[in-house]
């Protein structure tokens, strides 16, 4: 029988979850030195360190098959390990594993078997950890389908930096791939105005109507003025009334009529976006260690 005091120990020498405590334990015979032994071996106490750092590097990839299309964010911690042919194996082999089931929550995704081997995604991914010594984190997902009809547009930019996924109905995988570019370039939070969130419009609003009136403009000119400028943010932040990168005289609307299709939906990852960056200072650094020698 383990014992909770145990595992709890167990955990705060290693840094290992609990879960993975328990089973070191179990494996011998409660044995805490063994355990500690038996974490290590498996890479678990050594990726569970490195848990406190910051992975923001990595890759976004997306693959099709069919007409499911799946998109991800693997990260590390350095742009060194993301170029690394390994880690891009471990992104690909990720991707291919998902694109084969149809799991929808990371919880799930992480349990998958990869590649038809023993190693669920999870494992595959701490057992990476202990190979490079660097965090490695399967941040997110999303599985994007389609019909026959329509078709995929898939843009990666910089190596992976940026990758969108859009589907248009009723036109050509090449004006998809134009519309998959312009959305990695111009980064749109919406499709069209109803995407835009009410919340956002409300506090775009008042942040308008309080700058025109600062300008000392009358309350019924200064309506119509936040109106104008709220069309102006629409344009910088909709996908359909953006000037078409490719061809500023057109919005993205109408290329794509003009190509006779129309936009079912779109998405964007970009690499560490939303992941706070450790600011380092390297000569700092060095300094610190020199005067810690």
């Amino acid at each position: 029988m383990i014992k909770a005091s145990d595992v709890k120990e167990l955990r705060e020498r290693t840094g290992a979850g609990m879960l993975d405590c328990k089973k070191a334990l179990e494996a011998t015979d409660g044995n805490m030195e063994n355990a500690i032994d038996w974490l290590r071996e498996k890479g678990i106490s050594k990726a569970a360190k490195k848990e406190s750092r910051i992975a923001a590097e990595g890759l976004t990839q997306a693959e099709v098959n069919g007409n499911t299309c799946v998109l991800v964010e693997v990260n590390c911690e350095t742009d060194f390990v993301a170029q690394n042919e390994q880690f891009k194996s471990l992104v690909s082999s990720i991707i291919k594993t998902l694109l084969n089931s149809d799991v929808t929550t990371m919880e799930e995704a992480n349990q998958l078997t990869i590649d038809g081997g023993s190693e669920t995604i999870e494992e595959a991914i701490v057992n990476f950890v202990a190979k490079i010594g660097e965090k490695i984190s399967f941040r997110r997902f999303e599985r994007v389908s389609k019909k026959d009809s329509e078709v995929f547009g898939i843009y990666s930019h910089m190596g992976g930096k940026i990758t969108s996924v859009v589907v248009l109905d009723g036109t050509s995988e090449e004006v998809a791939k134009d519309v998959a570019m312009h959305v990695a370039a111009m980064n749109p939070t919406a499709i069209n105005r109803e995407g835009v969130p009410s919340d956002v419009v409300e506090r775009e609003s008042h942040v308008i109507k309080e700058q025109v009136m600062g300008e000392g403009k009358p309350a019924d000119i200064a309506e119509k003025m936040v109106v104008g400028r709220l069309n102006k943010f629409y344009k910088e932040v909709c996908l359909e009334e953006q000037a078409f990168i490719k061809d500023s005289n057109v919005n993205v609307l109408n290329y794509v009529k003009n190509n006779g299709g129309s936009i079912v939906s779109m998405i964007r990852y970009a690499v560490g976006e939303g992941i706070e960056k450790r600011q380092e200072n390297f000569a700092d650094e060095v300094m610190s260690q020199v005067k810690g020698a």
